[in-house]
Protein backbone atom coordinates (compact mmCIF):
# COMPACT_ATOMS: atom_id res chain seq x y z
CA UNK A 1 0.00 0.00 0.00
CA UNK A 2 1.78 3.56 -1.26
CA UNK A 3 2.06 5.82 1.51
CA UNK A 4 3.31 9.14 1.20
CA UNK A 5 6.82 8.53 2.26
CA UNK A 6 6.88 5.48 -0.64
CA UNK A 7 7.43 6.63 -4.44
CA UNK A 8 4.86 4.57 -6.63
CA UNK A 9 6.00 5.03 -10.19
CA UNK A 10 4.29 3.19 -12.79
CA UNK A 11 5.35 3.38 -16.85
CA UNK A 12 2.48 2.84 -19.54
CA UNK A 13 2.94 1.76 -23.01
CA UNK A 14 1.17 2.08 -26.21
CA UNK A 15 1.21 1.82 -30.06
CA UNK A 16 -0.15 4.97 -32.06
CA UNK A 17 -3.74 3.93 -32.59
CA UNK A 18 -4.68 6.24 -35.58
CA UNK A 19 -6.06 8.60 -34.14
CA UNK A 20 -6.13 11.75 -31.64
CA UNK A 21 -9.11 10.34 -29.76
CA UNK A 22 -7.84 6.74 -29.57
CA UNK A 23 -4.45 7.16 -28.78
CA UNK A 24 -5.85 9.31 -25.49
CA UNK A 25 -8.71 6.60 -24.49
CA UNK A 26 -6.11 4.22 -24.76
CA UNK A 27 -3.81 6.08 -22.38
CA UNK A 28 -6.56 6.45 -20.14
CA UNK A 29 -7.29 3.31 -19.56
CA UNK A 30 -3.44 1.75 -18.88
CA UNK A 31 -3.24 5.43 -16.54
CA UNK A 32 -6.33 3.30 -14.52
CA UNK A 33 -4.91 -0.07 -14.88
CA UNK A 34 -1.59 1.27 -13.11
CA UNK A 35 -3.47 3.33 -10.77
CA UNK A 36 -5.58 0.29 -9.66
CA UNK A 37 -1.98 -1.53 -8.57
CA UNK A 38 -0.75 1.66 -6.57
CA UNK A 39 0.75 3.65 -8.91
CA UNK A 40 0.92 7.28 -7.82
CA UNK A 41 3.55 9.29 -10.51
CA UNK A 42 2.24 7.82 -14.01
CA UNK A 43 4.47 8.19 -17.39
CA UNK A 44 3.22 7.44 -21.07
CA UNK A 45 5.11 8.03 -23.90
CA UNK A 46 6.92 11.35 -25.85
CA UNK A 47 3.95 13.14 -28.16
CA UNK A 48 1.19 10.79 -26.95
CA UNK A 49 -1.49 12.66 -29.07
CA UNK A 50 -0.42 11.19 -32.51
CA UNK A 51 2.28 9.75 -34.82
CA UNK A 52 5.81 10.37 -34.36
CA UNK A 53 5.40 13.06 -36.91
CA UNK A 54 8.80 13.85 -37.24
CA UNK A 55 10.27 11.21 -39.45
CA UNK A 56 9.51 13.40 -42.25
CA UNK A 57 9.67 17.23 -42.58
CA UNK A 58 5.99 18.26 -43.50
CA UNK A 59 4.67 22.16 -42.53
CA UNK A 60 1.53 20.90 -42.21
CA UNK A 61 2.18 18.82 -38.30
CA UNK A 62 2.89 22.93 -37.36
CA UNK A 63 -1.49 23.36 -37.17
CA UNK A 64 -1.70 20.36 -34.87
CA UNK A 65 0.43 22.46 -32.60
CA UNK A 66 -1.83 23.62 -29.50
CA UNK A 67 -1.54 26.52 -26.10
CA UNK A 68 -0.19 25.31 -23.36
CA UNK A 69 -3.59 24.33 -21.34
CA UNK A 70 -5.88 23.97 -24.44
CA UNK A 71 -6.65 20.93 -26.45
CA UNK A 72 -8.18 17.16 -25.52
CA UNK A 73 -5.08 16.33 -23.93
CA UNK A 74 -4.45 19.08 -21.78
CA UNK A 75 -7.92 17.97 -20.89
CA UNK A 76 -7.89 14.56 -20.60
CA UNK A 77 -5.07 14.57 -18.33
CA UNK A 78 -6.00 17.23 -16.03
CA UNK A 79 -9.39 15.45 -15.55
CA UNK A 80 -7.71 12.19 -14.94
CA UNK A 81 -5.21 13.20 -12.57
CA UNK A 82 -7.69 14.95 -10.62
CA UNK A 83 -10.12 12.33 -10.62
CA UNK A 84 -7.26 9.66 -9.98
CA UNK A 85 -5.48 11.83 -7.43
CA UNK A 86 -2.17 11.42 -9.43
CA UNK A 87 0.99 12.91 -10.75
CA UNK A 88 0.97 12.50 -14.52
CA UNK A 89 3.27 14.14 -16.83
CA UNK A 90 2.11 14.91 -20.94
CA UNK A 91 4.20 14.95 -23.61
CA UNK A 92 2.57 17.59 -26.29
CA UNK A 93 3.75 19.37 -29.70
CA UNK A 94 3.58 23.35 -28.03
CA UNK A 95 3.09 26.41 -29.97
CA UNK A 96 4.20 29.76 -28.29
CA UNK A 97 3.27 32.50 -30.38
CA UNK A 98 5.73 32.19 -33.31
CA UNK A 99 7.46 29.47 -31.50
CA UNK A 100 7.03 25.75 -31.18
CA UNK A 101 8.32 23.01 -28.83
CA UNK A 102 8.46 19.71 -27.75
CA UNK A 103 7.28 20.03 -24.17
CA UNK A 104 6.23 18.06 -21.11
CA UNK A 105 3.52 19.20 -18.84
CA UNK A 106 3.26 17.90 -15.10
CA UNK A 107 -0.48 17.38 -14.11
CA UNK A 108 -0.93 16.82 -9.98
CA UNK A 109 -4.50 16.45 -8.58
CA UNK A 110 -6.75 19.04 -7.61
CA UNK A 111 -3.57 20.92 -7.78
CA UNK A 112 -3.83 21.03 -11.61
CA UNK A 113 -0.64 21.45 -14.09
CA UNK A 114 2.29 22.89 -11.85
CA UNK A 115 4.17 23.97 -15.23
CA UNK A 116 5.66 22.97 -18.85
CA UNK A 117 9.37 21.53 -19.20
CA UNK A 118 10.61 22.08 -23.05
CA UNK A 119 12.51 19.35 -24.46
CA UNK A 120 16.48 20.97 -24.14
CA UNK A 121 18.49 18.62 -26.90
CA UNK A 122 16.76 18.46 -30.06
CA UNK A 123 17.63 15.58 -32.40
CA UNK A 124 18.22 15.60 -35.71
CA UNK A 125 18.88 12.87 -37.84
CA UNK A 126 17.07 10.71 -40.46
CA UNK A 127 13.99 9.89 -39.66
CA UNK A 128 14.51 11.90 -36.33
CA UNK A 129 13.59 15.64 -37.78
CA UNK A 130 12.61 17.04 -35.15
CA UNK A 131 15.12 20.53 -35.77
CA UNK A 132 12.38 21.02 -38.56
CA UNK A 133 9.50 21.27 -35.93
CA UNK A 134 10.78 22.38 -32.60
CA UNK A 135 12.91 25.10 -31.03
CA UNK A 136 15.34 24.50 -28.56
CA UNK A 137 13.69 24.26 -24.40
CA UNK A 138 14.07 27.61 -23.06
CA UNK A 139 12.97 26.80 -19.69
CA UNK A 140 16.21 24.83 -17.77
CA UNK A 141 15.81 21.75 -16.61
CA UNK A 142 13.05 21.75 -13.70
CA UNK A 143 12.22 19.81 -10.81
CA UNK A 144 8.39 19.51 -10.06
CA UNK A 145 7.45 19.56 -6.15
CA UNK A 146 4.67 17.31 -6.49
CA UNK A 147 2.46 15.80 -3.86
CA UNK A 148 3.73 12.14 -4.47
CA UNK A 149 7.60 13.19 -4.61
CA UNK A 150 10.21 15.72 -6.66
CA UNK A 151 9.83 14.60 -9.67
CA UNK A 152 12.92 15.28 -12.30
CA UNK A 153 11.33 14.92 -15.93
CA UNK A 154 12.93 15.30 -18.75
CA UNK A 155 12.02 14.28 -22.74
CA UNK A 156 13.72 11.35 -24.97
CA UNK A 157 16.76 13.02 -26.57
CA UNK A 158 17.39 14.75 -23.25
CA UNK A 159 18.15 11.08 -21.72
CA UNK A 160 21.16 10.65 -23.64
CA UNK A 161 23.11 13.43 -21.72
CA UNK A 162 24.35 12.90 -17.90
CA UNK A 163 24.69 16.66 -17.90
CA UNK A 164 20.18 16.37 -17.86
CA UNK A 165 20.38 14.05 -15.23
CA UNK A 166 23.08 15.13 -12.56
CA UNK A 167 21.14 18.27 -13.03
CA UNK A 168 17.96 17.36 -11.83
CA UNK A 169 19.33 15.24 -9.16
CA UNK A 170 21.32 18.29 -7.72
CA UNK A 171 17.88 20.26 -8.11
CA UNK A 172 16.16 18.11 -5.60
CA UNK A 173 14.58 15.16 -8.08
CA UNK A 174 13.79 11.37 -6.47
CA UNK A 175 13.07 10.05 -9.72
CA UNK A 176 13.77 10.91 -13.16
CA UNK A 177 11.30 10.83 -15.79
CA UNK A 178 11.86 10.32 -19.63
CA UNK A 179 9.08 10.13 -22.38
CA UNK A 180 10.23 8.67 -25.16
CA UNK A 181 9.86 7.56 -28.88
CA UNK A 182 12.72 5.60 -30.18
CA UNK A 183 13.29 2.94 -32.13
CA UNK A 184 14.74 1.26 -35.54
CA UNK A 185 17.26 3.50 -37.66
CA UNK A 186 16.17 4.24 -41.27
CA UNK A 187 19.10 4.31 -43.03
CA UNK A 188 20.78 1.37 -40.74
CA UNK A 189 17.73 -1.38 -40.45
CA UNK A 190 20.53 -3.83 -39.26
CA UNK A 191 21.03 -1.23 -35.99
CA UNK A 192 19.08 -2.09 -32.57
CA UNK A 193 19.83 0.56 -30.00
CA UNK A 194 17.64 -0.94 -27.23
CA UNK A 195 20.20 -2.22 -24.92
CA UNK A 196 22.37 0.92 -25.20
CA UNK A 197 19.33 3.27 -24.52
CA UNK A 198 18.49 1.27 -21.88
CA UNK A 199 22.15 1.25 -20.17
CA UNK A 200 22.81 4.76 -20.58
CA UNK A 201 19.68 5.38 -18.14
CA UNK A 202 20.68 2.89 -15.87
CA UNK A 203 23.74 4.64 -15.75
CA UNK A 204 22.01 7.95 -14.49
CA UNK A 205 19.76 6.08 -11.79
CA UNK A 206 23.47 4.58 -10.70
CA UNK A 207 25.27 7.88 -10.97
CA UNK A 208 22.74 9.48 -8.75
CA UNK A 209 21.30 6.99 -6.72
CA UNK A 210 17.17 7.02 -7.48
CA UNK A 211 14.97 5.11 -10.26
CA UNK A 212 14.53 6.12 -13.66
CA UNK A 213 11.40 5.75 -15.36
CA UNK A 214 11.27 5.25 -19.35
CA UNK A 215 8.35 5.15 -21.32
CA UNK A 216 8.23 4.37 -25.18
CA UNK A 217 5.55 3.82 -27.82
CA UNK A 218 5.80 0.50 -29.92
CA UNK A 219 5.15 -0.70 -33.08
CA UNK A 220 5.80 0.31 -36.95
CA UNK A 221 5.13 3.68 -38.09
CA UNK A 222 5.09 4.36 -41.97
CA UNK A 223 7.65 7.08 -42.79
CA UNK A 224 10.91 7.66 -45.15
CA UNK A 225 13.13 5.02 -45.89
CA UNK A 226 10.59 2.33 -44.43
CA UNK A 227 9.95 4.10 -41.65
CA UNK A 228 10.16 3.29 -37.89
CA UNK A 229 9.89 0.08 -35.85
CA UNK A 230 9.59 1.47 -32.01
CA UNK A 231 10.93 -1.04 -30.17
CA UNK A 232 9.02 -0.19 -26.81
CA UNK A 233 10.91 -2.34 -23.88
CA UNK A 234 9.68 0.70 -21.58
CA UNK A 235 11.12 0.24 -18.08
CA UNK A 236 11.42 1.30 -14.64
CA UNK A 237 15.37 0.96 -12.33
CA UNK A 238 15.52 0.78 -9.22
CA UNK A 239 17.61 3.52 -7.67
CA UNK A 240 20.97 1.67 -7.78
CA UNK A 241 20.57 0.75 -12.18
CA UNK A 242 19.37 -2.20 -11.83
CA UNK A 243 16.27 -2.97 -14.57
CA UNK A 244 13.15 -3.29 -11.59
CA UNK A 245 10.25 -3.73 -14.18
CA UNK A 246 10.07 -3.97 -18.57
CA UNK A 247 7.58 -3.91 -20.96
CA UNK A 248 8.00 -5.96 -24.05
CA UNK A 249 9.30 -4.72 -27.11
CA UNK A 250 5.49 -5.16 -28.87
CA UNK A 251 3.18 -4.99 -26.40
CA UNK A 252 0.31 -2.52 -24.45
CA UNK A 253 0.74 -2.83 -20.55
CA UNK A 254 1.77 -0.85 -17.28
CA UNK A 255 4.41 -2.09 -15.34
CA UNK A 256 4.91 -0.68 -11.18
CA UNK A 257 7.45 -0.18 -8.90
CA UNK A 258 7.76 1.23 -4.86
CA UNK A 259 10.39 2.65 -3.28
CA UNK A 260 10.84 3.44 0.10
CA UNK A 261 11.57 7.26 -0.68
CA UNK A 262 13.59 8.07 3.32
CA UNK A 263 15.84 5.11 2.33
CA UNK A 264 16.88 6.18 -1.00
CA UNK A 265 17.51 9.62 0.38
CA UNK A 266 20.01 8.20 3.09
CA UNK A 267 21.64 5.98 0.50
CA UNK A 268 22.74 9.19 -1.78
CA UNK A 269 23.72 11.09 1.39
CA UNK A 270 25.59 7.75 2.76
CA UNK A 271 27.75 7.26 -0.67
CA UNK A 272 28.55 11.37 -1.23
CA UNK A 273 28.42 11.02 -4.75
CA UNK A 274 27.31 14.67 -4.34
CA UNK A 275 29.30 15.18 -0.83
CA UNK A 276 33.01 15.09 -3.26
CA UNK A 277 32.07 16.44 -6.23
CA UNK A 278 34.91 18.93 -7.41
CA UNK A 279 32.65 22.05 -9.36
CA UNK A 280 36.27 23.75 -9.75
CA UNK A 281 37.26 21.24 -11.65
CA UNK A 282 34.35 20.68 -13.87
CA UNK A 283 34.37 24.17 -16.11
CA UNK A 284 35.43 22.06 -18.66
CA UNK A 285 31.84 21.11 -19.16
CA UNK A 286 30.91 25.01 -20.13
CA UNK A 287 32.85 24.67 -23.53
CA UNK A 288 31.76 22.27 -26.48
CA UNK A 289 35.87 21.15 -26.82
CA UNK A 290 36.28 20.95 -23.40
CA UNK A 291 38.22 23.81 -22.88
CA UNK A 292 37.16 26.33 -19.75
CA UNK A 293 34.47 29.12 -21.29
CA UNK A 294 36.04 32.14 -22.05
CA UNK A 295 33.30 33.47 -19.16
CA UNK A 296 35.25 32.21 -16.94
CA UNK A 297 39.04 33.93 -17.99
Amino acid sequence: MSTKNTLALGVVQLAHSGSQSGNLARTEELVREAHSQGAQIILSPELIDGPYFCQREDPEWFDQAVTAGEGPGFQMFDRLSRELDVVLPYSFFERANQSYFNSLAVFDGDRGCLGVYRKSHIPDGPGYEEKFYFNGGDTGFRVFDTSKGRVGAAVCWDQWFPETARILALKGAECLLYPTAIGSEPEEPEMDSRDHWQRVMQGHSGANLMPVVASNRFGHEEGPGGGITFYGSSFITDSWGAVAKQLPRDQDGVRVAEFDRAQMQRDRANWGFFRDRRVDLYRGLLGLDGSEDSRSS
